[in-house]
């Protein structure tokens, strides 16, 4: 069965940084676009950022522009989010999503098939 499991959250200060990592199993990790989705509270979904199959491609909200970095390392099954800068605003759940249907121009992701639990970002002082 698919899984997907998120690590690496935290409490940090503004303008420091976080790495989350996401840990896939149960399937051919290889053949699918994966995507990072926050939520904050009193807020819905908001997509993040996106990676192609190959790691070559991405693409990042506004918000996170310069600031984040999707990465994955296919023969370990895992994506990364490196989050440099992070702010106040940052603060959500963090989710890993694989990617069922994407518009390949934005790499805005169309419709997500399974998600992992979901790994806490707190960005206070």
């Amino acid at each position: 069965q698919e899984q997907l499991v998120e690590s690496g959250g935290g409490l940090v200060q503004p303008g420091g940084s976080l790495r989350l990592s996401c840990a896939a199993s149960g399937f051919d990790f290889n053949s699918y676009y994966m995507s990072w989705v926050r939520q904050a509270p009193g807020k819905g979904p908001e997509w993040v950022s996106t990676i192609n199959t190959g790691g070559g491609s991405t693409g990042y909200t506004d918000s996170v522009k310069g600031r984040f970095t999707i990465s994955r390392d296919n023969a370990k099954n895992t994506v990364y989010l490196q989050m440099n800068s992070l702010k106040p605003e940052d603060t959500a759940l963090y989710y890993c999503a694989r990617v069922a249907k994407v518009t390949l121009a934005t790499m805005v992701p169309d419709e997500y098939d399974y998600w992992g639990q979901g790994t806490q970002v707190t960005v206070s002082s």
